[in-house]
């Protein structure tokens, strides 16, 4: 994976990222800052611990039900 960018895992990392902040805050403004640095957010959301207890799954989940 020379060019990260164009990587497929690198895009739907950055989408659970999106759908995680829309989860907690429901602001759009928030959502475009983690947009933009979305790799720390969701290191930040891991280290807190707003995935834990099975959050990781059913956050995504709920978009599609």
């Amino acid at each position: 994976m020379n060019n990260r960018d164009s990587s497929i895992i690198y895009g739907i990392l950055g989408i659970y990222s999106l759908m995680i902040s829309w989860h907690y805050n429901h602001s759009l403004i928030l959502l475009i800052i983690h947009w933009i640095f979305w790799p720390v957010y969701l290191v930040y959301e891991l280290l807190v611990g707003h995935l834990s207890h099975d959050l990781w799954r059913t956050i995504p989940m709920s978009y599609f039900k």
